[in-house]
């Protein structure tokens, strides 16, 4: 039985959802270890992963349908045969929410970022926490003065890239900003294949993949995972020059650009009162208004 395990390419599926899907399906099942679900391995087995009849057989469905899933030639899959999937596959949330997208074949056009004078006042009156907003192909296209200085100098654009996926492949500067660089850069790349996924005509999207995926290996061995991540909360770490190495909560506001669609992503970063991370984000936040008022 063909095992199914041809290299996926560097930007696979993108503008064809038929294709993205098989991709997606090719790129889990060779996440999942045999031994974790029943299955022996053996040293003779040459298969990462799982095989294409495991899976099927996994998920209470005919092998041929399967193949013909993986290879583009099956077409909207009912909802029951992707739960089947994705139980099979242990998907997360997120990871369910990207491989329904896929089936679907949306062809919804990609939304234009729009940011109102009323996102910019926002961001402008929360001058103590850092603060930026994101398109879905991560263009950074607002921020307050905090969240600028941050973010490795987004007020000056001779500083660094404004689009935070180019930034973290293409600039090595990106790693002094992000201690977590690994962690940063897989969340960026699961977020560009949920965009893709969802928007799967944006030709600028698939530029930007195509053009990532030319200059880093790093960006390769992301996307060929099948990485899928959505905007959330938390903790991260950044560092800046005074300031040093910052432990900051963070949250994801969304703001939408037309019914049912997330336009715009507001992230919004800060510390707990009283501790030392937010009289170092404070303190940052005094020179930068020094700085502006000189």
């Amino acid at each position: 039985m063909d095992d199914g395990t041809d290299q996926l390419t560097h930007t696979d599926g993108i503008g064809d959802t038929r294709r993205a899907l098989g991709g997606f399906l090719r790129a889990r099942r060779g996440r999942v270890a045999p031994e974790h679900v029943g299955i022996a391995g053996g040293r003779r087995r040459r298969v990462r992963g799982l095989r294409r009849e495991e899976l099927a057989q996994l998920a209470g469905i005919s092998v041929d349908y399967y193949v013909r899933l993986e290879q583009g030639r099956a077409t909207q899959p009912s909802p029951e045969v992707l739960d089947a999937l994705a139980g099979a596959l242990g998907l997360d949330a997120a990871e369910r929410g990207h491989l329904a997208t896929l089936a679907a074949a949306r062809r919804d056009p990609a939304p234009t970022a729009r940011v109102s004078p009323l996102l910019r006042r926002i961001l402008d009156s929360m001058a103590g926490f850092p603060a930026f907003a994101t398109d879905h192909r991560l263009d950074v296209v607002a921020w307050n003065s905090l969240g600028a200085e941050l973010m490795g100098g987004l007020g000056e654009p001779w500083r660094r890239d404004r689009n935070n996926a180019r930034f973290l492949f293409l600039d090595p500067a990106s790693r002094a900003v992000f201690p977590e660089w690994e962690d940063r850069a897989a969340e960026a790349v699961g977020q560009l294949r949920v965009a893709a996924g969802r928007y799967p005509k944006d030709a600028e999207l698939a530029v930007l993949i195509a053009e990532l995926a030319a200059h880093s290996a790093e960006f390769r061995k992301i996307w060929d995972s099948g990485e899928v991540v959505m905007c959330a909360a938390g903790r991260k770490q950044l560092r800046h020059p005074t300031a040093g190495r910052l432990t900051l909560d963070f949250e994801t506001l969304h703001v939408p650009a037309a019914p049912g669609e997330t336009g715009l992503v507001v992230h919004v970063f800060s510390a707990a009162e009283g501790s030392s991370q937010a009289a170092a984000l404070a303190g940052l936040a005094r020179g930068r208004a020094r700085e502006l008022s000189a």
